[in-house]
């Protein structure tokens, strides 16, 4: 293809698969791009950023600045959601680029008339665009440029600096050369930072061994709102299957009174568009939902895409599962995991398009009927990749304030495809990541990487599936620290509420599963029960509401500590109006010291400079005036949060 053009725009960032994929943020971020922009010989060349968001007609622009080797970079804020597009565009400025010859050339004291008359031809073309005072300016240099007895001031105007600004703020594009487009993707701030709490509402009851409703749920909620957890996640509430139901420790056959596990969904009492009825009643649920929202709290459904074997879609739509030569079909497996009292949908069903129609209805219904604008998406890496680029695609288009969670413990590529599709947030590896090496290593994978414009982290130091080792028998200082962790880490954290608030770790010997799981029978608790546990849980989530560097994952940055068990960083926010420096130890049996080295680079300051850290949960202060400075933790409480003021 012929391109005139002289310029050559490449590797422009962010992007991801060339521009196939959008990238994310969320309201008022900031968008930093890069590009590569070149051009032969020593021409003078300008680029500009242009973005726009999809309701805008125009584009807005950005003047791109040279940084080094030819990379130019220039930012804009997302001010509100949806998509917004960017591209660059690069040309040739000849004016400028005379100013500087004509510039070059005075200066060795060359005579320059051919120069000015060249001059004054570029001031010609630029001079109609231009109004007010400027114009004058312009006509007076025009005469000038053209008289030789005006030679003196015409040669000072010629390098003028209010030229100079005239010429970069009116430039006359020529064989422009544009890069493609690329897309952001913008949400509510919410899918940058969320505390979630999960629990099973069938375990809520005051009294033990009886099944817990709605009703049971609303009472709750002032603790949980207390606590600083702003979602509120529950399994599956549908129907439960009759037909192949899991008994008490996932035993193939269920004894009487046995309640199954919730994601065995769909039976005599209805399937995706409908409640459990030992829960309650559609009202019950629509005031337990408007009750969390007074207190601040969302509640996320889940949003399970299987069916128990007396799933009305079993009966209605056979052609949605795939039927073995026997007339049955083969139940779910994620191996060595067997799910007797699921079936998978067949996703290669020739009737497909009314698959992806009642998938897609199901989630409208709960949205518009029930005010749910967060799902928690179970094993969505068992489901074809482009069926969630399509439904999170048309969902967002006419609710764009959903966010959904991708619970897919897998393979990494697997897990950021599903991030690419669409998935606001991700469950990660976090749970299995104990030493301080791997720590460090995996969050600056998610966050200095490429990964960072694409997957949102969501951090659980335990979920009903997983009873890590680590925490099986593990001290209460265990659990403290974990938590600790997950929440100044991630901006996004969770966990499986009263099991780990409680310490109930009890594991089916040798596996990471807990035994008598909840999954398959009804539990007690005493929810009111407060220990240490609560307490910290409590306040960290205060603090991370109360400073912004903990409302965000990516502006992280390790620091060393002389000691493999302390591990620390330093976190700011977009602006730099709140810093704080994070130590945690991750020794829950022994105490711990060692010396951090503050970033003085990064906080602006020098060495001797004093800085007071002040702890935002003993609130004890300490001023610090060197680079290294001498910190101890204790199991008892092995953290500090510190915020810095300079």
């Amino acid at each position: 293809m012929l391109n005139q053009s002289r310029i050559v725009i490449e590797n422009v960032a962010p992007q991801i698969n060339n521009g196939t994929i959008f990238i994310k943020r969320v309201v008022d971020e900031i968008v930093n791009v890069t590009a590569d922009v070149l051009v032969d010989g020593h021409d003078v060349l300008q680029a500009d950023l242009l973005y726009k968001h999809k309701s805008a007609r125009k584009w807005e622009t950005v003047r791109m600045q040279p940084t080094f080797n030819d990379e130019y970079t220039a930012s804009f804020v997302t001010e509100k959601q949806g998509f917004y597009s960017y591209k660059i565009e690069g040309w040739v400025d000849y004016a400028l680029n005379w100013q500087h010859g004509i510039e070059r050339k005075i200066d060795d004291y060359q005579h320059v008339n051919s120069e000015l008359l060249e001059g004054a031809e570029l001031l010609s073309n630029i001079i109609k665009n231009i109004k007010g005072d400027d114009k004058k300016y312009l006509d007076h240099l025009i005469n000038i440029f053209k008289n030789p007895e005006a030679y003196n001031e015409a040669i000072k105007e010629a390098v003028s600096q209010r030229l100079h600004d005239i010429f970069v703020d009116n430039p006359e594009k020529l064989l422009t050369q544009t890069s493609n487009e690329f897309q952001v993707y913008v949400d509510r701030k919410k899918a940058r930072f969320s505390t979630w709490y999960e629990f099973f509402p069938r375990s809520a009851s005051e009294q033990e061994g009886k099944h817990g409703t709605f009703n049971d749920c609303y009472r709750l909620l002032p603790r949980i709102a207390k606590m600083g957890f702003d979602t509120l996640y529950f399994p599956p509430i549908h129907p439960i299957g009759e037909v192949n139901r899991k008994g008490k420790n996932n035993t193939t056959v269920a004894q009487e009174g046995d309640v199954g596990s919730t994601w065995g969904i769909g039976s005599k009492h209805g399937g995706h568009k409908d409640i459990h009825p030992e829960l309650g009643t559609v009202e019950d649920f629509k005031n337990l939902v408007a009750e969390a929202k007074n207190q601040g709290i969302e509640v996320a459904m889940d949003y399970a895409l299987q069916a128990a074997p007396d799933h009305p879609w079993v009966k209605d739509h056979p052609d949605w599962f795939k039927w073995r030569p026997d007339g049955t079909v083969q139940y779910a497996e994620n191996p060595p995991k067997k799910y007797q009292d699921i079936l998978p949908i067949y996703w290669e069903s020739k009737d497909f398009k009314n698959l992806w129609k009642a998938c897609l209805d199901t989630l409208f219904y709960w949205i518009e009927e029930y005010d749910i604008h967060v799902f928690r998406v179970d094993n969505p890496h068992t489901k074809p990749y482009y069926f969630w680029g399509w439904i999170i695609d048309e969902v967002k288009k006419k609710h764009p304030d959903v966010l959904f969670l991708a619970e897919a413990f897998t393979k990494p590529k697997v897990m950021h495809q599903l991030a690419k599709q669409g998935y606001t947030q991700s469950y990660t590896y976090f749970t299995w990541r104990v030493h301080k090496h791997e720590i460090m290593e995996y969050v600056n994978e998610l966050t200095q990487t490429n990964q960072r414009e694409f997957m949102r982290p969501n951090f659980w130091p335990n979920t009903p599936d997983i009873n890590p080792f680590h925490l099986q028998g593990a001290p209460e200082s265990m659990y403290i620290l974990r938590y600790a962790l997950a929440a100044t880490l991630s901006s996004n954290i969770g966990i499986y509420g009263p099991v780990f608030e409680q310490q109930i770790d009890t594991p089916i010997a040798g596996k990471e599963e807990y035994y008598m799981s909840e999954k398959f029978q009804l539990c007690h608790y005493d929810w009111f029960k407060e220990n240490k546990i609560t307490t910290l849980i409590s306040k960290i989530n205060a603090i991370r509401k109360e400073h912004e560097s903990y409302q965000q994952t990516n502006n992280i940055k390790f620091l060393e500590t002389g000691n493999d068990q302390l591990i620390a960083f330093y976190k700011w926010n977009q602006d730099k109006t709140n810093e704080t420096l994070t130590v945690i130890s991750l020794d829950a049996y022994n105490s711990q010291s060692g010396s951090v080295q503050v970033p003085l680079h990064d906080l602006g300051i020098h060495h001797g400079h004093k800085i007071e850290v002040l702890d935002l949960v003993t609130r004890n202060s300490y001023n610090w005036y060197h680079e290294w400075n001498y910190v101890e933790l204790h199991p008892t409480l092995p953290f500090h949060i510190f915020k810095i003021n300079k």
